[in-house]
């Protein structure tokens, strides 16, 4: 089970943000935009009653959840937590946004832009109130009010199988790529096993190499890229990403079969060293260790290193948000759910549990990136989007049909990469560039 549901490409998705779009159009029954800043006074009145939880981590509703509903409601008497796992949440809740059903508290979903915020969720505060506490707050922020909170923040990387590398010989993370694509070579030739492996079946994680942007050129690495026509020119930075995946399924260093991949099963695959590393979050190293353990091996051959970017000597990390977390603008028990919601983000562990950031700021990092401790990794948060840019980026990307927060175009590099499909990495690059470029003519600068 993963932490976190990509927003899903093509025709299906399409007609959902539609139908959210017309939703919002529509104004309704709640307030609407808040022109007063700061957290809403609907969170006054008594902590009491019945409250639903929203959620996507179906593996955890009987257990972890149960648990953390009794802590809650022993703190609160009077309350009770009643959790709602939904399996396919992006689409589910999204469309459930177009009724006033979507619970009390709720994760956001990806589908749902900032200025849509006001219409489906209460404000907490406003970002200079809640900065001083909370991290990755300009996340879900609107005109100076934050809608929701992270659930723990993500630092990119790559889970490891150590001992797989050790026995290649390696023992420290690769400064360059080519020094990547070296050691995985040497992965390969020595231990007889794919060093990567694309989860391409599934196709979300492919999205995740996306959240390395910024790594290169800094916290305004979104605003560099929607001002350039050509971002996948030769060394620039989402041609080395991207380059990066597509050099190690081209070299044949990962997975002999992509289309038969399967995420489950790729956990105890590294975990059992049968798979070298997968490009992912922090928030997954948790769940490779698991599967080490259950499978008998030892959750210490599972590491979290960073990515072979580096700025003046030093690794970069992106952290950002997992999922966020908000009040429904139509909850008839906001005090509760206030409630619910400080105490999940200061007293419930989920972050740690996820080997995540922790939002609130006095939170003690995980041990699984200890190791970037050692190796002297930067932090890097990417700012927000300027004034009157917040969707700029989003049009951009669906202008010119290129999802860079999904799987499709990444399919396609890999299917060229592996001679499944027509074309070489120049002339794949090439036909970005020129629709990036087209995208960027039609929406205009903001």
């Amino acid at each position: 089970m993963t932490t976190r549901r990509i927003l899903a490409a093509g025709v299906t998705a399409a007609a959902v943000a539609l139908t959210l779009t017309a939703c919002v159009g529509g104004g309704g029954g709640a307030s609407g935009d808040d022109s007063s800043k700061g957290a809403s006074d609907a969170f006054k009145g008594d902590v009491k009653g019945t409250i639903t939880v929203l959620t996507n981590r179906t593996d955890l509703v009987k257990t972890t959840f149960a648990d953390y509903a009794k802590k809650f409601e022993a703190k609160y008497p009077g309350t009770t937590v009643k959790f709602e796992a939904i399996t396919n949440y992006e689409d589910d809740v999204t469309i459930r946004l177009n009724s006033h059903n979507y619970g009390d508290v709720l994760l956001v979903p990806n589908k749902v832009t900032k200025d849509q915020l006001p219409q489906f969720f209460e404000p907490l505060g406003t970002v200079d109130e809640l900065g001083k506490t909370y991290r990755f707050i300009n996340a879900q922020a609107y005109q100076d009010n934050v809608y929701a909170l992270s659930t723990f923040g993500t630092a990119q990387g790559y889970v490891l199988n150590t001992k797989v590398w050790k026995e290649a010989g390696i023992t420290a993370p690769p400064k360059t790529t080519d020094e990547l694509l070296q050691d995985l070579q040497a992965i390969k030739d020595k231990t007889k096993i794919a060093p990567y492996y694309t989860n391409y079946a599934d196709g979300w994680p492919l999205s995740n190499w996306q959240n390395n942007a910024g790594a290169i050129n800094g916290p305004d690495a979104t605003k560099i890229r929607d001002a350039d026509d050509s971002p996948w020119d030769s060394g620039k930075e989402q041609y080395q990403i991207d380059g990066l995946l597509y050099d190690i399924v081209h070299d044949k260093l990962s997975e002999a079969d992509p289309t038969t991949t399967n995420w489950e099963e790729s956990k105890n695959l590294l975990g059992t060293g049968k798979i070298a590393m997968m490009q992912l979050g922090s928030w997954a190293a948790p769940q490779m260790q698991d599967a080490a353990v259950k499978s008998g091996a030892s959750k210490d051959d599972i590491g979290f290193w960073p990515m072979p970017f580096q700025k003046d000597g030093k690794f970069q990390s992106i952290i950002g948000t997992d999922y966020t977390v908000g009040i429904s603008k139509y909850s008839k028990n906001k005090a509760t759910a206030k409630a619910w919601l400080d105490w999940f983000e200061n007293e419930s562990g989920f972050a740690q549990l996820n080997g995540g950031i922790p939002a609130n700021k006095d939170g003690a990092m995980p041990d699984v990136l200890k190791p970037f401790q050692d190796f002297g990794v930067d932090l890097v948060e990417l700012n927000p989007a300027p004034k009157g840019q917040e969707t700029l980026d989003t049009d951009i990307q669906n202008a010119s049909q290129i999802d860079l927060q999904g799987p499709n175009y990444r399919k396609k590099m890999i299917d060229v990469a592996r001679g499944a499909a027509k074309g070489d990495k120049d002339s794949f690059f090439a036909d970005l560039n020129k629709r990036w470029a087209a995208a960027r003519a039609q929406v205009g600068t903001k």
